[in-house]
């Protein structure tokens, strides 16, 4: 428009969309080799985000690679060293199999956690710009070249070799690149609702709690301020909750499950109960010239197995470590983005499909009760399973068919005569290895095919 003020223009060399989990590793890595990173945030910190927040040790083991581990002890979150499941009348104890030396978990409230790995970043020296908000992405050619953002003085451009999208489910970036629409995804079964308690239970204070019930799921994990994170996950409804809904069906979820309720009792609710719905499971394209997408922005996995933050710090962490050397070498950049996002896929689509399997809110099968009943009794088989959670061990390489086995032959000795809903459970599982065998077996190959850059950089590939 003539006359119109000329949008001022600045050149950097990365911009980061997204200040919280993967964006604050992200920009880190970055600066730390040397590189010049804006990261934006269209909040100011510290600021809360719907999360459910709990860090296995694997989780906890990115804080300290990141060197955030210190600020985030300092909110004074209490060391779950134990994992407690129940079910069907079982209960398992098992401590945490160590990763880089770290035995226990963290459940830290997003305002501290959020805000100390912001503070990480910009010790690292990123720029840290709060309260903006971008809304387009800059073009050269078909190569992203910078974003153009509105703050409190108004609308300006940043020009960079890379644009990170690191803004979540609803990414800004994912939308403007094109890249929305998942390669692969998954409803979940289950709602989610969860609110904070004054935590009454000190025995419980060092224990991460699962409980399942029918088809409903429970779990208590302590977290700073003495407060404790009470989450359900019910079986999902074609319904929205409405007003007064979510409180009623958390309320009625806690009612269902007797251990959960025995947790809280004596406990004090503070605020209000959060939930997420119409909750879906997805791998997106993740890169393209000039432009990735670590977090949520490209991946997402049901809170049931809660790996979402851990994911997000490795993967922004690598993707800073990979893409650095390379960033003004626009040919090896997009390759090294292309195997940055192959990688991903190729760690992620196991836990991927295990969690897709524990999200269906159905209830425990004949197989399900076996290995709760064999875990109770088998130390080594307990700590395996909890193993996967810190992502120390694969589902694959736990659940073998040595253990599927045995898990059979116990669940039809316990049934006899009655067998049929054994025989009906194992026909499912068969099915559904079959399918995820099948889905594995497709995109392992999408990612060997888009990965042709691994032999240039194995030293960082293989962190």
């Amino acid at each position: 428009m003539p006359g119109a003020p000329a949008i001022p223009v600045e050149d950097t060399e990365v911009v980061v969309v997204g200040a919280r989990c993967a964006g604050s590793a992200t920009a880190a890595a970055f600066a730390r080799a040397g590189v010049r990173v804006v990261l934006l945030d269209a909040t100011r910190f510290p600021s809360d985000t719907l999360s459910t927040h709990l860090l296995w040790p694997g989780g906890v083991a990115e804080l300290a690679r990141l060197g955030a581990l210190d600020r985030v002890t300092a909110l004074s979150a209490p060391p779950l060293r134990t994992a407690f499941a129940a079910g069907a009348g079982h209960t398992i104890r098992s401590p945490f199999v160590p990763v880089d030396g770290i035995d226990y978990a963290l459940c830290v409230r997003r305002t501290g956690l959020d805000a100390a790995l912001a503070a990480t970043a910009v010790e690292a020296g990123a720029d840290l710009r709060e309260g903006a908000r971008v809304g387009e992405l800059l073009w050269r050619g078909k190569r992203c070249a910078g974003v153009r953002y509105t703050d409190a003085s108004g609308t300006r451009e940043l020009r960079a070799a890379l644009v990170v999208g690191a803004d979540g489910r609803r990414s800004t970036v994912a939308r403007l690149a094109g890249a929305s629409s998942p390669r692969l995804s998954a409803p979940s079964g289950r709602d989610c609702y969860f609110a904070y308690w004054r935590d009454a239970a000190t025995g419980w204070r060092e224990v991460a709690a699962q409980w399942r019930d029918g088809p409903d799921l429970g779990t208590a994990f302590p977290c700073d301020d003495g407060l404790l994170l009470a989450l359900v996950q019910p079986p999902s409804s074609v319904n929205r909750p409405g007003p007064g809904g979510a409180e009623r069906r958390y309320r009625e979820a806690i009612e269902r499950i007797p251990g959960l309720a025995a947790r809280l009792a004596g406990s004090e609710r503070v605020g209000r109960v959060r939930s997420a719905t119409g909750l879906v499971s997805y791998f997106r394209r993740s890169s393209g010239p000039g432009w990735a997408l670590p977090g949520d922005a490209g991946h997402f996995k049901d809170p049931v197995t809660a790996q979402g933050i851990r994911d997000a710090l490795h993967y922004g962490r690598r993707l800073g470590e990979l893409a650095a050397p390379v960033l003004h070498e626009p040919d090896r950049l997009d390759a090294a983005l292309r195997a940055w996002e192959s990688r991903r896929l190729a760690d992620c689509l196991d836990i991927y499909q295990w969690t897709n399997r524990l999200a269906r809110a159905t209830a425990m099968s004949p197989l399900e009760i076996q290995l709760y009943r064999r875990a109770m009794n088998d130390p080594e088989l307990a700590r395996a399973v909890t193993a996967i959670f810190s992502r120390t061990r694969d589902p694959k390489d736990v659940f073998t068919p040595a253990l599927a086995a045995a898990l059979a032959f116990g669940a039809l000795r316990e049934a006899w005569p009655s067998v049929g809903p054994v025989l009906t459970d194992l026909l499912h599982e068969a099915r559904d290895t079959a399918t995820d065998w099948w889905q594995s077996r497709a995109h392992h190959a999408l990612a060997s095919a888009t990965c042709c850059y691994r032999a240039g950089l194995p030293h960082l590939l293989d962190g």
